[in-house]
């Protein structure tokens, strides 16, 4: 049964506007989303986009107290979305340096003030929903820029790290965990989930964000560390003697521990994929889009361990694979017992390939 009560429509304009940003800032959130109904869909549409505009504060080269003047003026917004146009006006006269052209553009009146006229049309249950995971994360971000709050960051070779795994996992939880909580409280209002089945939910929620995110940040870690960044713990890095972090590599037992961690992550979220009612079919379909394609990134770098965190590090599935992961998402989505297959046999191909070539480095 799905929730009816305080029906959301937007305009065909509003839709296509949705559908063009993420476009422009995720072609593989974009691809996802169409199989969510609505008014589900446009609700983590218009949530992605506003976590989008939360990630371009953090990333825009402005000092610690302009991002914090920026931070606070969005949580007013979360607030009082009716003053959008002024705000973005006065967003539109800062120089947003470290952006992209199309994220300096969401964060001005023009291309930015549609989407807070959609958050503001969000019926009050859902947007309740959304301002709270959403100010969530923006104060997880803001913490980043303080040195006395989790998570952590300190200074190696000229290189943003975190410290810890602790800050590892809470930096995965703020950009990414709050995701997966804002995503499930939606849902289970959308799909009126009986409340033994959203307490699972709940408690797998976060398994699904940080999952995604640990995946990205390994696939992603040359371009990050270009960036004078590197997510992956200090205290990890030091045990491989920091060598990660020149690009020279990492021995195969360091690099299965951290490919191991995310595969824990990933079992977490099919054990939430399999909470889910088979009703809730659109989200259910939108949950294997994510989590096959991640199996999949992290069993092709198993496959590539050896150039892991060397300059040859670059890895990512070809179409063909999607193309695969799209036709297995619609074949496995009212049959859990081949999604729990499908998750082991994914792991323990992933670990027969790492004890190998480790066997062979032996």
């Amino acid at each position: 049964m799905l929730h009816t009560l305080d029906q959301f429509e937007i305009s065909t304009a509003q839709e296509s506007y949705l559908q063009d940003q993420l476009n422009k800032v995720s072609r593989s959130f974009a691809l996802v989303i169409p199989f969510v109904e609505n008014p589900l869909r446009n609700y983590l549409a218009a949530s992605y986009l506003l976590c989008r505009v939360v990630d371009n504060i953090e990333d825009c080269l402005h000092s610690p107290l302009e991002k914090e003047k920026r931070f606070a003026e969005f949580s007013e917004l979360l607030q009082t979305p009716q003053r959008a146009a002024e705000v973005l006006s006065l967003w539109g006269k800062k120089d947003w340096a470290g952006l992209t052209d199309f994220e300096e553009r969401i964060m001005g009146v023009q291309e930015g003030r549609m989407l807070w006229e959609i958050y503001a049309a969000i019926p009050s249950d859902e947007r309740a929903v959304i301002r709270h995971w959403v100010s969530v994360m923006a104060e997880g971000m803001r913490q980043l820029n303080n040195p006395t709050t989790r998570p952590y960051l300190i200074n190696r070779r000229g290189i943003q790290v975190l410290e810890t795994k602790v800050d590892y996992d809470a930096y995965c939880y703020f950009v990414a965990g709050t995701v997966g909580h804002l995503a499930t409280e939606l849902v289970v209002q959308h799909y009126s989930i009986p409340n033994e089945i959203a307490a699972v939910l709940r408690a797998g929620a976060e398994a699904c964000g940080r999952s995604l995110q640990k995946t990205n940040i390994i696939k992603d870690f040359v371009e990050d560390l270009e960036r004078g960044i590197c997510y992956l713990p200090d205290a990890w890095l030091r045990e491989a003697d920091l060598a990660p972090l020149a690009l020279q590599g990492a021995s195969l037992e360091w690099t299965a521990m951290v490919l191991n961690d995310v595969l824990e992550e990933l079992r977490d979220a099919t054990d939430y994929l399999l909470a889910l009612p088979y009703h809730a079919a659109g989200y259910r379909r939108a949950s294997l889009l994510c989590l096959l394609p991640a199996y999949e990134t992290i069993h092709l770098a198993a496959k590539n361990a050896a150039i892991l965190f060397t300059p040859a590090h670059q890895f990512k599935i070809s179409r063909l694979t999607m193309a695969r992961c799209l036709a297995d998402s619609e074949a496995m989505l009212f049959d859990n017992s081949a999604i729990d297959a499908y998750s082991r046999r994914q792991t323990k191909a992933i670990q027969n390939d790492l004890l190998a070539r480790v066997s062979l480095q032996a």
